[in-house]
């Protein structure tokens, strides 16, 4: 076990490496640059020169992407040229944001779908099955800024209510936080719950028809008894790394959402960089993205480990 974590670990440092490579030179392909937003149609050759040279983006590619690596293996993402802000604290803040949605929009997807997913499957073919297949088509067909709208029109109309414009963490109001994740929490849920649903349907009424349960029917063995030793236990991976997945689309798809509700998170700041040609802060926030995927993808598969005895031996 101990040398398989040594392995992991080496891969992902490996695959962080290259990920910082791609970062750096993907954030470079976009047309135009800083200089040239801040420059417009004013001064002149020289003090374009002038600008580039403060950035540090007179050097050749590889002279700057070795200082930026150089610099981020010590702790610093740089500064922010558009604020003039540390990239670390601006996307330590907007991260903690969208960690938080992620992993309670995962709880929440969690709790709904994987019960769902488990009725429809014990009951194929019938009405309770139909209708949970209904609502699990309908989650996968519907764009996750339309369910946002629906829900911040649909509740404002209703009740007159709207969520809060200005973010308030957990730590300093319980309830204000809430009031503020409430929608945007649901919009993303209830899509993901749906795509939860008909994954563990899908698994749950291929474990049914396995030989070994169907023996255990014909025996007589409580049904309960057969889904939580056989059937849930070969469920279990499956969902492990459908949890993973959730979690990483989410943190890594939160734009749209943070858009709409005006959430101070990583896809918000991301998308504010981008248009300013923010260099430091794009390639921190990608970093962090790519960094929380790894951490997230290296857990699922030690999680794996923990439930299926004979992947230890591997």
């Amino acid at each position: 076990m101990a040398s398989y974590v040594l392995k992991r670990i080496g891969a992902s440092v490996l695959t962080a490496f290259i990920a910082t490579i791609l970062v750096f030179l993907v954030v470079r392909l976009v047309p135009g640059d800083v200089v040239a937003q801040m420059m417009g149609q004013a001064g002149g050759e020289a003090a374009e020169r002038s600008v580039r040279a403060f950035f540090g983006l007179d050097q050749p590619v590889y002279v700057q992407y070795f200082t930026w690596i150089g610099n981020v293996l010590q702790g610093d993402l740089g500064t922010s040229w558009a604020r003039g802000m540390p990239v670390s604290d601006m996307v330590g803040s907007a991260f903690m944001v969208t960690l938080e949605i992620g992993l309670v929009t995962l709880m929440v997807a969690t709790v709904i779908g994987v019960p769902l997913g488990v009725i429809s499957g014990i009951y194929e073919g019938k009405a309770i099955d139909t209708v949970i297949q209904a609502f699990n088509l309908l989650g996968l067909a519907a764009p996750v800024f339309w369910v946002g709208l629906m829900l911040l029109v649909g509740v404002s109309s209703l009740i007159g209510w709207s969520p809060p414009l200005r973010f308030v963490p957990p730590s300093r109001s319980l309830a204000d936080n809430f009031a503020i994740l409430v929608m945007p929490v649901a919009s993303l849920a209830l899509l993901q719950a749906a795509a939860y649903s008909q994954f563990v349907r899908q698994n749950v009424v291929s474990a049914l028809h396995q030989e070994y349960v169907r023996t255990a029917v014909a025996k007589g063995v409580p049904v309960r008894l057969i889904f939580f030793k056989h059937i849930l236990r070969n469920v279990m991976i499956p969902i492990v790394t459908f949890m993973g997945l959730i979690l990483i689309q989410v943190l890594g798809g939160v734009v749209i959402i943070e858009s709409l509700f005006a959430l101070p998170g990583l896809g918000r700041l991301l998308l504010s960089a981008i248009e300013t040609r923010d260099y430091p802060v794009v390639q921190g926030a990608l970093l962090v993205v790519v960094v929380a995927a790894m951490v997230v993808n290296l857990l699922v598969d030690l999680t794996y480990r923990m439930i299926d005895p004979r992947l230890r031996v591997q």
